[in-house]
């Protein structure tokens, strides 16, 4: 059978001014990413190709967000904002190349998934002309309700358009929905402003298709996947929705959370079956974690990929460019930046590890840290394996530091150290008896 061609209208020309932000509300992240972008890949999922993305302000930074994605974008300017059938119009360009299929959504709804875009196609596939997705409203209050009898769509009623017993009725429309494209244009062009807010609403097309014999049809998902973001508060219930799913689908595939809630994922954070996360992880951008690892309680990853059987944490940092490698350990109060860590090595407390490979089964003292910049450049510290750094050791970059090397507890190293070798690098102790009461008085007076 052929693949029908569809366009994704995406509208994103609010002023998002709940937001009292000075970018465009598409542009705020969830899950560490742009919610337009969300939007592309659901699109993307539901098997579409291409988008027209109807913006108003910011449109270069929309633009310049949705760039990369599978989706081709192509970019329409909204100047006047006359309601949703209006701004669906100012794509008619791309409308009028006469697509199978339209899908109509919104920038700022986040957690649509392209199963539920698919449904959709779906009931356009099976012979309906408008499909429209609906979901089932704890509080229907503010939402366009459906009117559905015996399995069909009749209407859409905005909300201050409808009856007290109209109201009364909790499934509610998303403003999502798809069209055959046979009929989309002539449909959206009879709309008009005649309602109590004086807009053009793309909801009237469901009255407009039945008087022409056009069947109309609801696809129903649930409540939060279709949740709108008009300001911060919105913003931060997307979040937690986002949040929730990943974690539960993490949990599903093997991963162990053990306070969920407190665990905080990105959009592209890879966790393999039988890791571990303890309470209150927060996954940055580009983290990868390998079955067997352990991420210990109050530790934050960015960037970073942790491998099988290593443990990370309490308390650590890893931050970009971060690679531990197998059963490695990073402990509590430690902060790795752009290095690698080898097979066993331990880096166990209070360290700061900074532009630096190290080798296999080294040990890393309490207190060290690898001098790495200069003030202009960041340098390179090389330990190898089989190493032991002592304690509150300064490794001043750029530094080679050879296989089975032993340095000193508080020790400022700063040339090369061949393999096998003993450095120290401290001023040697001296003792003086009985001046420590000499100090005091000195002190007190």
């Amino acid at each position: 059978m052929r693949n029908p061609s569809c366009l994704a209208i995406i509208l994103a020309a609010g002023d998002s001014t709940r937001m009292k932000s000075r970018r465009s509300k598409v542009l705020h992240p969830v899950a560490g990413r742009p919610m337009i972008v969300h939007v592309l890949e659901a699109i993307s999922e539901a098997g579409v190709s291409e988008a027209a993305l109807v913006v108003g302000r910011d449109a270069d930074a929309i633009g310049a967000a949705t760039a990369g994605t599978n989706v081709q974008v192509e970019t329409f300017l909204q100047s006047e904002r006359l309601g949703t059938a209006h701004a669906v119009l100012a794509a008619r360009t791309a409308l009028e190349r006469g697509y199978d299929e339209i899908l109509v959504t919104y920038g700022d709804v986040p957690l649509i998934t392209g199963a539920t875009l698919r449904a959709a196609r779906t009931a356009l596939a099976d012979g309906s002309g408008v499909a429209v997705i609906g979901f089932e409203a704890a509080n229907p209050t503010g939402y366009g309700r459906l009117m559905v009898k015996d399995g069909e769509l009749l209407a859409i009623r905005e909300e201050k358009d409808a009856t007290d017993e109209e109201r009364r009725i909790r499934r509610c429309n998303s403003g999502i929905m798809a069209i055959s494209g046979r009929h989309a244009i002539e449909l959206i062009a009879q709309v008009n402003n005649d309602n109590a807010k004086g807009e053009y609403y793309l909801t009237d097309i469901v009255e407009i298709a039945r008087a022409r014999g056009i069947a109309t049809s609801v696809v129903d998902a649930d409540e939060n996947e279709l949740a709108g973001c008009n300001n911060r508060q919105d913003l931060a219930a997307v979040e937690r929705f986002w949040q929730e799913r990943r974690r539960r689908e993490l949990m599903l595939s093997g991963v162990s959370l053990i306070a969920p809630e407190t665990v905080f994922l990105c959009h592209d954070t890879v966790i393999e079956p039988d890791v571990t996360v303890e309470p209150n992880v927060v996954f940055g951008p580009g983290v990868r974690v390998e079955t067997g690892a352990v991420i210990g309680a109050f530790s934050h990853l960015e960037g970073a990929h942790v491998s099988a059987d290593a443990h990370v944490g309490p308390y650590a940092r890893l931050r970009p460019g971060s690679r531990l490698a197998r059963d490695s350990k990073v402990g509590n109060f430690c902060e790795i930046k752009n290095a690698t860590i080898g097979e066993g090595t331990k880096v166990n407390h209070l360290s700061y590890i900074g532009d630096a490979q190290i080798g296999s089964g080294t040990n890393i003292g309490a207190g060290t840290i690898t001098c790495n910049y200069d003030g202009m450049n960041k340098n390179l510290t090389t330990i190898g394996s089989r190493a032991f750094i002592g304690s509150n050791a300064s490794l001043v970059a750029p530094l080679n530091i050879g296989d089975g090397v032993i340095v000193a507890a508080g020790s400022t190293i700063t040339a090369d150290v061949p393999s096998n070798a003993l450095a120290f690098g401290r001023a040697r102790q001296e003792t003086k008896p009985e001046r420590a009461n000499t100090v005091r008085k000195t002190s007190r007076a």
